[in-house]
């Protein structure tokens, strides 16, 4: 039997959050708020792709390197990369050397220079409408869902790269397009 959450310090949070004190910090702090901004959702973005594979604790843990590396994660900057910069980038062992990684995440940064609507407004009009049933332990999360689905398939509609319907709903969650914080979670919302 699966249990809603875990307690650390006499409080209640999601199972996943308590491993690491790099956990119970994001998860406290950031994971499930709402986040706007182009700039700021195009790093959520990039990190969630540079994740697919590995444990989120490992990208946590490298994100002050990622920032320096990739320019704050500014739109314009990444997308005026050359192949030196992708270069440098793979020299850079701060952050996850993966060439397909860093391409994709440089052609994301040029497609989302095109949005009219900016990238911030496009994923956000995938945010499911209205509460929705609270999950009651990690096994009742989804993977994806019929928003991320379409997420992912306007995304590459669009020219973007490396975001599958799992990544887009793992940024879904991350930045509060959907609340899947456990029941009994201390982060929960009211449904």
């Amino acid at each position: 039997m699966s249990v809603p959450g875990a307690t650390v310090r006499g409080v209640q949070r999601c199972a996943w959050a308590t491993s690491a004190p790099d956990y119970i910090a994001y998860h406290d702090e950031e994971w499930g708020r709402p986040l706007r901004g182009d700039d700021a959702l195009f790093e959520r973005l990039t990190l969630e792709a540079f994740q697919s594979g590995l444990s989120w604790i490992t990208i946590l843990r490298k994100r002050p390197a990622f920032r320096a590396a990739f320019a704050g994660f500014s739109i314009g900057a990444v997308a005026a990369f050359t192949q030196a910069d992708q270069e440098r980038l793979m020299a850079d062992a701060g952050i996850v050397r993966n060439r397909a990684k860093i391409a994709a995440a440089v052609s994301n940064a040029r497609a989302a220079e095109q949005l009219p609507e900016g990238l911030s407004e496009l994923l956000w009009s995938f945010s499911p409408p209205g509460p929705r049933s609270r999950p009651g332990t990690l096994a009742d999360v989804p993977a994806t869902s019929p928003e991320s689905v379409a997420m992912a398939r306007e995304l590459k509609r669009r020219g973007f790269v490396f975001v599958g319907p799992t990544t887009a709903y793992a940024l879904m969650q991350a930045t509060g397009m959907v609340d899947d914080h456990v029941t009994g979670c201390f982060r929960a919302s009211p449904v």
